[in-house]
């Protein structure tokens, strides 16, 4: 069966093409990064409106490059939630006009499991069960994961996800946006042992990034000036190895707890290098393996949707038109 997935969760617009679950044909994604970074973040209202203008041919590239015709496709899977409500109807009102037309089914998908079926599209795929971290701008969970359907929550953040942490030291630097990309590119030469801050809440599975986030608020207003250029790659250093060194440490503990040897790590924020490297290092002293998809997959994509949308469809799934979208929708709740 050929999928087609939509994602329009946030800023981001995509569409994708999977056949029979594994084969992924294409993958578009049209991104408001350039329109939002002058506001230093994304606005609800723009990013709704941009959805309506590109959710078309975004669909229609994606069809192109699998080289299929609407005709062909045998179902749709697109994001319900959670996610902002304005960009999350534009995808969900595109999904039911095109499947309504042709007459096929759709399934509304979790965002968050969307991420963790993301571990499959990589080359080495993991098996069930695994404990996963979904990490990016809105999000800081630990699920073991069963199924594509059965994930349970194990940790969470109590204030901010490690992304919008990234993002707020990134404008009170005044350094750029996305912020999460221009500290890991600024970090690369900075020294993370520079600068001492807060690892909260260690001994718990839970996350709480408000603290690191009040550390370099407190650092930059005692420097009674701005940090010099050269100063800036030892802060971002710094500042990322204290978020890191949390979300490993927490993850890999998890895994440890439950007695599963397999970790995925999901999510834009997954995209972080240090992040990545810090993982493959630790997991391998832990025994453990870990499987990260590639930077392309851990962002917002429409790949990820497809793969959980095949498996719904496979089991006999069908939802009806009147399916609304949904701001919160917690994973181990469904």
């Amino acid at each position: 069966m050929l999928i087609l997935g939509i994602e329009s969760s946030c800023d981001e617009t995509a569409a994708a093409v999977l056949q029979d679950g594994q084969k992924l044909l294409s993958n578009v994604i049209a991104s408001q990064i350039r329109i939002h970074e002058k506001y230093g973040g994304v606005v609800p209202e723009i990013a709704s409106r941009k959805h309506v203008e590109v959710i078309v041919p975004v669909i229609l590239e994606a069809l192109e490059k699998a080289g299929v015709t609407l005709e062909s496709i045998g179902g749709i899977a697109v994001t319900r939630g959670p996610g902002l409500v304005g960009s999350l109807l534009v995808g969900l009102s595109a999904a039911k006009a095109l499947a309504m037309a042709r007459n096929i089914p759709f399934v509304g998908v979790n965002h968050l499991e969307g991420h963790v079926a993301s571990a499959f599209l990589a080359d080495e795929k993991p098996a069930f069960p695994f404990v996963a971290l979904v990490v990016s701008g809105g999000h800081t969970n630990i699920y073991v994961v069963q199924d594509f359907d059965r994930m349970r929550l194990v940790g969470q953040t109590r204030d901010d996800a490690a992304g919008e942490a990234f993002d707020k030291a990134a404008k009170l630097l005044d350094i750029g946006y996305p912020g999460g990309v221009v500290i890991d590119r600024l970090a690369k030469s900075g020294n993370p042992e520079a600068l001492s801050f807060p690892r909260s809440m260690k001994d718990s599975l839970e996350f709480s990034f408000s603290g690191v986030k009040t550390a370099l608020l407190t650092y930059m207003k005692k420097r009674q000036s701005p940090p010099l250029p050269e100063e800036i790659p030892d802060i971002a250093a710094s500042y990322q190895e204290a978020i890191v060194d949390v979300l490993v440490d927490k993850t890999l503990r998890a895994a440890e707890m439950q007695a599963i040897g397999q970790v995925a790590v999901v999510g834009g924020v997954a995209a972080n290098s240090r992040l990545r490297a810090r993982f493959q290092e630790d997991a391998w002293k832990r025994g453990i393996r870990v499987f990260i998809p590639p930077p392309v997959f851990c962002t917002d994509n429409a790949a990820m949707i497809a793969v959980v949308g095949h498996h719904a469809l496979a089991r006999g799934r069908r939802d009806p038109f009147d399916l609304n979208a949904l701001s919160r929708w917690p994973v181990d709740t469904l």
